[in-house]
């Protein structure tokens, strides 16, 4: 996932300028840098930097890290698994730390570009991915990392990065919504998928906070956490269900999206992978945290949202395939919107493997394979793209200039 070139975007912001391009082509054609710190008149500003290095980034730690979370919950025995699981682990975590730093120095040095990229409708969203990261990090060191640092470390690191990744998920999912109304110019006609950015990051709060139930004190501690998770459930699945009629109203009525941005389609089974997931994984941990009767409704509730959900999700996983293959028929390159195919599909595992626990259907293990393969394709190709880009230069380099 990358920050997109879509217009129209509020005048004098950086709409596309984030998003990286096939690397043979180079960056995204799009607007200058702004006012502040830059090259010194008179020197071409081409050089790779921190400064164009936008929020949109951190798709690609949410990217591979829900590789190892995902492959941890199949039914697969294979030697190795589990040492290519904790590798990818590691490598995710790795690139979390870096990126973060990255992305410090980004606000510490670049902070125009940082304001900007807050009033530009098309990379403000991209915020709701710094959330995941952090989730998705912290599910994978609890899921996987105790094998290798421990559990105390695990559960600690995980908690740390729960409570910090909820409440930057929530501080996105109201501020985001904040800004597109006060701040923003949305013009008639351009919802997009990335709008569910920031809304679905609370959703992976509440599949990746059951985890954490075990390690709390029993009583009102494990309730407590339990039922946030429901409440965090419910925050992401109305906030979605108001955004996705937009987004198809929008596809119906003005036509497929750019060529660039089609891969975004796939941000959809964001919220509708990570929501049976998030049912399944509460669903497993309420018995003995609330009366047998609340365990039995919330195992119920698993099944009978998770399956017409799950229904749903490959009904639409067909439509951005078809949408997706159309493009590339069309020309479509390289961009790191690419990386819009893989972590929705790691919810889709999620989901498909917390389904085959509630119902015993092996029918399910079968489609969180199949899910998997897909996953495991998409991260090896948008990775291999973005580091053959990143060696060239071309996708941290500036946007080139518009000519006419």
């Amino acid at each position: 996932m990358a920050s997109p070139a879509q217009a129209p975007s509020r005048p004098g912001t950086t709409a596309g300028t984030a998003a990286g391009t096939d690397p043979d082509a180079g960056p995204a054609a799009g607007p200058g840098p702004g006012p502040g710190p830059g090259p010194r008149p008179g020197t071409p500003d081409t050089a790779p930097s921190v400064r164009h290095l936008g929020p949109n980034w951190y798709a690609v730690v949410m990217g591979t890290a829900i590789v190892a979370n995902a492959g941890t919950l199949l039914p697969l025995t294979a030697p190795g698994l589990h040492v290519a699981y904790r590798v990818v682990w590691a490598l995710s975590a790795l690139m979390l730390l870096t990126l973060l730093a990255a992305r410090a120095v980004h606000w510490g040095r670049h902070r125009d570009q940082a304001r900007r990229h807050l009033l530009d409708p098309a990379v403000a969203p991209f915020y709701g991915c710094l959330s995941m990261a952090l989730l998705a990090v912290g599910g994978g060191t609890l899921a996987v990392g105790r094998e290798v640092i421990g559990e105390p470390a695990a559960v600690a690191a995980d908690a740390t990065l729960w409570i910090l990744g909820t409440l930057v998920g929530l501080i996105c999912a109201a501020g985001i919504p904040y800004l597109m109304v006060t701040r923003h110019r949305i013009e008639p006609g351009s919802a997009s998928p990335v709008w569910l950015l920031p809304l679905v990051a609370p959703m992976v709060s509440a599949a990746l906070g059951p985890a954490l139930v075990p390690y709390l004190p029993a009583g009102q501690w494990q309730a407590a956490l339990l039922f946030a998770c429901y409440a965090l459930f419910g925050v992401s699945l109305l906030a979605t269900l108001l955004v996705l009629p937009l987004v198809l109203s929008r596809l119906i009525h003005h036509g497929p999206l750019p060529l660039a941005l089609t891969p975004t389609l796939f941000l959809v089974l964001g919220p509708l992978g990570q929501s049976t997931t998030a049912v399944a994984n509460l669903a497993h941990a309420a018995p003995g945290v609330v009366d047998a009767s609340s365990a039995h409704a919330m195992g119920a509730f698993a099944v009978l949202y998770g399956v017409p959900v799950m229904g749903f999700a490959l009904l639409w996983l067909a439509i951005a395939t078809a949408m997706v293959v159309r493009a590339v028929r069309n020309g479509m390159g390289f961009a790191m919107t690419w990386w819009g195919f893989t972590f929705p599909l790691g919810t889709c595992v999620t989901g498909a493997a917390g389904l085959a626990r509630r119902t015993g259907l092996t029918a399910f293990d079968w489609l969180a394979v199949g899910l998997f393969a897909l996953l495991v394709t998409a991260v090896a190709v948008a990775a291999t793209r973005t580091a053959a880009g990143l060696a060239r230069g071309r996708l941290l380099a500036p946007p080139r200039p518009v000519t006419t």
